[in-house]
């Protein structure tokens, strides 16, 4: 007997994510799913008159692929990739994994190869293609959020479902203020920045990308970022773990990145895949009610109710200042009092003060009203 979540997260994915259509094609990319899964979603595209498209891959299979890649395999990797992509309009990924860590040991410039090169076939995928992605859940994800497996499928499951819609209508006032916003001043315990937003414009997340979802999103022009930012989540980057993450900026580049637990040289190493990597392609808030706690997993931290998450690398091309870079990593800052607090200031304006907002058309995303 199929699980009756199953069948509901296909329908959301199919018919509210990807807005799937008539004679359209959707690629499935299925990274550690049960069949099950896979099979509801074929059966909602089909529901609806689309074409499934589908890849089962698995991620020790994954990292022999990347381990022992060169340029001629990545670019004949990605000719394939970019065939199959172009004959889909939707996409939807769920990754799934039982050990995030399995690509901590490909080499660094074997990975920096892999991703540089693959590129285009992810640009075209995010710039081309009605997507959403999202994770899987696992033993490993549920220890890594300190709850039993039963307890995090649950919340998994809660999450994943929630009632999108009123989310998205709550989150127009401040997709509104962005768009209009110029001057971002972020401050709290070792964090003193400030940076533009001027012209670039602002994205909600509805659910229609991620999910989890429940943020809207900016970013900095190109050289406006100029201080400094502590991070105080983990934050896990091609398969190794990072903690305290300090970056420093100078008109718009990271001239200083450091981290506790040893982490440095490959912090550094990951900064310098390209020069882009050093700019900064996306700022955003997250206020998804039902996310309190880092778990390591961006889909999810990203999201953190009274959070935000400023990220070096590849901006978007739609809400974007034009950076190229194979990177794009969200670091995440939550502002909440337990976290140490902290304040997001718009045009002289304090607009959330320890991850609540303020202004009254704002409120409306804080947790109580969202649950």
């Amino acid at each position: 007997m199929t699980d009756p979540r199953l069948t509901k997260l296909a329908k959301l994915l199919v018919e509210y994510s990807t807005e799937l259509k008539k004679g359209e094609t959707i690629f499935l990319d299925m990274i550690d799913v049960p069949d099950a899964m896979t099979i509801e979603l074929m059966r909602a595209a089909r529901a609806v008159g689309g074409i499934p498209l589908v890849e089962a891959r698995h991620s020790r299979v994954m990292r022999e692929v990347m381990i022992g890649s060169d340029e001629k395999h990545a670019k004949t990797v990605c000719d394939v990739e970019m065939a199959r992509i172009k004959k889909s309009q939707a996409y939807v990924a769920i990754r799934g994994s039982a050990n995030a860590s399995e690509s901590s040991d490909v080499p660094s410039k074997t990975m920096q190869m892999y991703s540089k090169t693959l590129r285009p076939f992810l640009n075209y995928r995010v710039d081309k293609t009605k997507w959403v992605v999202l994770r899987w859940p696992s033993p490993s994800m549920a220890q890594a959020a300190n709850m039993s497996t039963e307890a995090f499928e649950n919340f998994y499951f809660d999450v994943c479902t929630m009632d999108y819609a009123k989310m998205s209508k709550a989150m127009n006032p401040l997709e509104k203020r962005m768009k209009k916003a110029d001057k971002v001043h972020l401050k709290g315990p070792g964090t003193d920045l400030t940076f533009s937003i001027k012209g670039i414009g602002a994205k909600k997340c509805e659910g229609s990308r991620n999910i989890p979802d429940g943020e809207c999103f900016s970013c900095p022009t190109l050289k406006s970022s100029n201080g400094v930012i502590q991070f105080n989540t983990p934050t896990l980057y091609a398969g190794t773990k990072f903690e305290g993450i300090r970056l420093e900026l100078k008109e718009g580049k990271i001239t200083k990145a450091t981290c506790a637990g040893g982490a440095e040289k490959k912090l550094n190493e990951i900064l310098d895949t390209d020069p882009g990597a050093r700019y900064i392609g996306e700022f955003s808030l997250g206020f998804n009610p039902h996310i309190q706690s880092p778990m390591c997993d961006i889909l999810f931290d990203e999201k953190i109710a009274g959070s935000l998450h400023y990220t070096p690398g590849q901006a978007y091309e739609d809400v974007g200042n034009g950076n190229k870079s194979a990177v794009h990593w969200d670091m995440v800052l939550i502002q909440r009092p337990e976290w140490g607090g902290g304040e997001v200031w718009f045009d002289g304006e304090l607009i959330r003060k320890d991850g609540l907002f303020l202004a009254k058309d704002l409120v409306g995303l804080n947790p109580n009203n969202l649950k």
